[in-house]
């Protein structure tokens, strides 16, 4: 039993890292390349995005679960990896109900990104959000990454 609750431990870690590559560096370029308007990329991005928010949300729940179950012990949420996917789970929350949102609501008032003027204070919020957006993400991305060294770490100690 232990080895499949560590292998749900990976699978839910490797589907949220794999999800969260996959839409930064081919899906959110690509719609901003082969669609005909930055507002259709947009939606088409913010839409997975949201998808994807909630996907990791249900990962990183089964990853913790499953990591409890497999040590029998509140205590092994303490472990570094465990942490590393707490984080990830905070950020994506944070991303998801508090920065994707106001974006939202941003371009329906703008009612178009694309022909917004450069100097729209709107736009300007836009942009700024659009950034914590990126730095959440690369937050996510990173825990991610040492989370995974972590948990490879820990198998091999054992």
């Amino acid at each position: 039993m232990s080895t499949v609750l560590r292998a749900f431990e990976f699978l839910g870690l490797s589907i949220w890292l794999g999800s969260d590559v996959f839409l930064s560096f081919v899906v959110a370029p690509g719609a901003f390349s082969v669609l005909a308007s930055r507002d259709q990329a947009g939606a088409i991005v913010g839409y997975s995005l949201g998808r994807m928010h909630w996907m990791g949300i249900v990962c990183g729940v089964v990853i913790l679960l499953a990591r409890v179950l497999r040590i029998r012990s509140l205590t092994s949420l303490m472990a570094p990896a465990a942490l590393c996917i707490a984080a990830m789970i905070l950020l994506t929350v944070i991303s998801q109900m508090a920065v994707s949102p106001k974006m939202a609501v941003l371009r329906v008032r703008m009612g178009s990104i694309e022909a917004a003027a450069v100097g729209n204070p709107l736009l300007a919020e836009f942009a700024r959000l659009h950034t914590i957006s990126v730095g959440l993400e690369s937050g996510v991305l990173l825990a991610g990454l040492a989370a995974m060294f972590l948990m490879v770490r820990e198998a091999a100690a054992r």
